[in-house]
């Protein structure tokens, strides 16, 4: 349902799979939205393909990687965001990670460095009165060390670190910050991997909750992930050691 907000979200990583589904749900709620990756092509495609009105929409070229670049970026958008969304992510698998460095290095620069370079960028602009909410999205894998995937999963334990410290610098400023902990997702980037299907979530599941995020800061979509999330947390680590 159009709600007519007049309101406009950044949504940086703009080409994951959730990020597009973000893109329609935010536009059925009356959002103009900044859709920013480093393939626009991919992006313009998709909104040509969805017949999404142009007008509601701006597509702009975003690089995580490029540190230099994201002042500039942020200067230049055309309106100041109400919410900025950072959906990139990059994973490689753990045993490249652990004897090749570069892949485990994009990860950290993607997952983890990109967002804290333009998302801080984002918050510390105290002009922009306009800024209510910062969501991260970031993955279960970064609940607890696990041998199959500690590598990526340290990235996204880092980046939930920061989100949780930013919650806390800018809520004198009333703006909320929000992590979304995810599971397993019918996406790109888990195209090829072993996965209990009874656990995969598709994209627009999840970017519902991204879309609807309230006021808690750590939002588990699915239950049975919640359910996982939680026994995580408490397991003794003798237990964890014998996870895959």
């Amino acid at each position: 349902m159009n709600q007519n907000t007049n309101k406009t979200v950044l949504i940086l990583g703009a080409n994951s799979d959730v990020a597009k589904q973000c893109i329609i749900q935010y536009l059925e709620k009356g959002f103009s939205v900044i859709a920013a990756s480093r393939n626009t092509q991919s992006l313009e495609d998709f909104v040509t393909s969805n017949n999404i009105d142009s007008s509601k929409i701006t597509v702009l070229y975003f690089d995580a990687a490029d540190f230099d670049s994201h002042q500039k970026f942020y200067n230049e958008l055309p309106i100041k965001p109400n919410i900025a969304v950072y959906a990139a992510g990059f994973l490689v698998d753990n045993e490249k990670a652990l004897r090749d460095f570069k892949g485990a290095q994009q990860m950290m620069i993607t997952n983890y460095m990109g967002a804290v370079s333009i998302l801080n960028i984002i918050a510390m602009d105290e002009d922009n009165r306009n800024l209510e909410r910062i969501i991260g999205l970031s993955s279960l894998s970064g609940v607890r060390g696990r041998k199959s995937n500690f590598v990526y999963g340290s990235t996204k334990a880092a980046f939930t670190q920061y989100l949780a410290g930013l919650r806390q610098e800018l809520a004198s400023r009333k703006i909320t910050v929000n992590v979304l902990v995810i599971g397993y997702i019918r996406t790109k980037i888990n195209e090829g991997l072993e996965l209990n299907e009874s656990l995969i979530m598709e994209p627009d599941y999840v970017a519902r909750f991204i879309v609807n995020a309230k006021s808690s800061f750590s939002i588990v979509p699915n239950f049975k992930w919640k359910i996982i999330y939680h026994i995580l947390k408490v397991l003794p680590e003798s237990l964890v050691a014998k996870l895959p």
